[in-house]
């Protein structure tokens, strides 16, 4: 499979991965540690132009980073040593999981491809987990990330190829141990006792963070690539130039030597995962559905808009720091760093990218705000300016005055239009358990939540 002695195969060979975890590897790489190989392919047949011209061009492509500054940089990428085109057996990536050379399996799904409740119990009601329940039972692999994983792992048990990382690479709360316990879950259904057993002992799910913003490829960035390197290349990609990934040194057959290019290995990822979900991926919704709403196309126009960046500041320093403190991290630091990476305009990172999913966003990024600051008797204003402003969000989607296709892989159709149509929108919107665990009716969220969406509406009809 590779001349490298182990492998890490990836599952989702979309921007962020060669963005990030690839990029670390090939740093190593240039460092002359060439001790691990990367190889990828897709669950689904997604991007199929993307993986041919990948395999055309031996897993190489070109990176453009930008810095706050404007200041450009390309590098070609050339960590990932094998692609495999996408087929519906995945048979090339089961026979590749299996290997033991083979001994991380790292994915990217997005955080709506776990399919768990608010208890963190695989959600039955998604049509395509259930169908692969049933291909699995059928022993096919299927298409969501544990149907994969479940044939994988089963191949890897039967040829007895030893321990294997489980690394998710996803923007999720305590993704390794939520995705294993997804996992767990779906093999447990499945009446496969002997497989439950081998996973259950023969692998880990360290969690981790992981940060970089990684807008969609544009015809625009391959023009740059060509201008700047001479090379026409089909899957060039760009990025900012900041990069992070926190890890829990927690592997079950070795990994690569990561901290020697500035990844950093810890006992806990929890304090890194919460500033980043709360300041950085919450504040990004914030000023996506707040710059849909007033117009703009891109993050960093509505970052630069004063009225949209003091919301974003207001809600990470009234009520996402208080309950993050204290903290290793300078929060109101990070803070300032994540605006001052938002208002890049060589990003030009789209709001409808980043206000996608909103309804598993809720859930992960906003809500243990709300949960925390209520049980602690404290203010919950600036905060509920984040589903105020979704939910005007999600009444534009309604009457088609989008601008744009919104994706939200977590969102029941019916219960979204039923939740825009109804007498009280917020009181609705305040009730979904599946939003706000809990807290779904308490009365002082849906007092915040009506007052913010007085403010809201002011501040849509200011911009008009």
């Amino acid at each position: 499979m590779s001349q490298a002695p182990f492998v890490m195969l990836h599952l989702g060979l979309g921007s962020f991965h060669r963005a990030h975890q690839a990029v670390y590897l090939h740093a190593l790489h240039q460092r002359g540690d060439t001790t691990w190989a990367l190889a990828g392919g897709n669950l689904r047949n997604d991007m199929p132009e993307l993986i041919a011209a990948l395999q055309a061009q031996g897993g190489a492509y070109t990176l453009e980073t930008v810095s706050p500054a404007g200041d450009a940089r390309y590098e070609r990428i050339t960590s990932i040593g094998r692609v495999h085109a996408y087929e519906p057996s995945l048979a090339a990536l089961i026979d590749a999981a299996a290997d033991p050379a083979t001994r991380i399996l790292s994915f990217t799904v997005t955080e709506a491809g776990y399919y768990l409740d608010a208890k963190n119990q695989l959600d039955l009601g998604f049509a395509d987990l259930v169908a692969d329940l049933d291909a699995a039972k059928a022993q096919r692999p299927g298409s969501t990330i544990y149907g994969a994983l479940t044939a994988m792992l089963r191949a890897r048990m039967q040829r007895g190829a030893g321990p294997v990382t489980l690394l998710n690479c996803d923007n999720l709360r305590h993704n390794g141990d939520r995705s294993r316990g997804g996992l767990l879950q779906f093999i447990e259904r499945l009446g496969e006792p002997d497989l439950l057993a081998w996973v259950s002992s023969n692998t880990t799910s360290p969690n981790a963070m992981v940060d970089r913003i990684t807008p969609r490829p544009t015809a625009a960035v391959r023009e740059r690539v060509r201008a700047a390197t001479g090379v026409d290349d089909p899957a060039a990609l760009m990025g900012e130039s900041f990069i992070q990934w926190v890890i829990e040194d927690h592997f079950a057959a070795g990994r690569p030597a990561w901290e020697q290019v500035g990844v950093e290995m810890v006992d806990s990822v929890a304090p890194y995962e919460e500033a980043k979900i709360r300041l950085l991926n919450a504040t990004h919704s914030c000023i996506a559905w707040a710059g849909t709403l007033r117009g703009y196309d891109f993050i960093h126009q509505g970052t630069r808009d004063p009225a949209i960046r003091q919301m974003a500041f207001d809600y990470a320093t009234d009520d996402v720091i208080p309950v993050l403190s204290p903290s290793p991290i300078d929060l109101a630091a990070y803070r300032d760093t994540v605006l001052d990476r938002f208002a890049n305009a060589a990003i030009q990172d789209t709001n409808q990218r980043v206000a996608m999913d909103g309804f598993s966003k809720i859930p992960g990024f906003i809500a243990p705000t709300v949960r925390e600051r209520l049980a602690r008797g404290e203010s919950i204003r600036s905060v509920a300016m984040l589903p105020a402003l979704f939910l005007a969000f999600l009444q534009r989607w309604r009457h088609g005055a989008l601008g744009y296709t919104y994706q939200d892989q977590a969102m029941d159709p019916g219960v979204a239009e039923a939740l825009c149509d109804a007498d009280d929108p917020v009181a609705a919107l305040a009730s979904q358990a599946a939003l706000w665990g809990p807290q779904a009716g308490d009365p002082r969220l849906v007092a915040a939540l009506r007052e913010a969406s007085d403010r809201v509406a002011a501040f849509v009809r200011a911009a008009s």
